[in-house]
């Protein structure tokens, strides 16, 4: 399995527990005021990046590509940052909302570098030929 793919089903399952992790408290607390934060880490963290490593599985030419390590290093940087920026703002800080906006942009910046793989042709990358002497 290409490298990139790991990568995604081991941070896949890092926002499934956290994700899980926020339900049980919200239950727990009866405080469900973190409901978003908790579907995001859910659906952007878990399901998403789970696709993500699913398609660079199926698609290993792709995921050798210098474009899916940065894909997954600006995705996963909003996302990580987004959750918890969330969490607190739902809980009643407000000044995290600035935080949210930003991370929020750089996840979708993240989606759309994803965009581009899956709009890229399979051919390898090639590379610059060297001049004949």
């Amino acid at each position: 399995m290409p490298r990139i793919a790991n990568l995604y089903f081991k941070t896949a399952i890092i926002f499934l527990i956290l994700g899980i992790s926020i339900g049980l408290h919200m239950s727990i607390s009866g405080n469900h005021a973190a409901t978003g934060a908790h579907a995001h880490a859910n659906l952007l963290g878990w399901v998403t990046m789970a696709i993500f490593g699913v398609y660079h599985a199926l698609n290993p030419q792709k995921a050798a590509r210098r474009l899916a390590t940065i894909q997954y290093a600006v995705y996963t940087f909003g996302v990580a940052v987004l959750i918890p920026s969330l969490y607190l703002m739902l809980s009643g800080n407000a000044a995290m909302e600035p935080v949210v906006a930003v991370s929020s942009l750089i996840a979708f910046a993240g989606v759309l570098l994803f965009a581009v793989i899956i709009f890229s042709s399979n051919e390898p990358v090639a590379a610059v030929a060297s001049p004949a002497r």
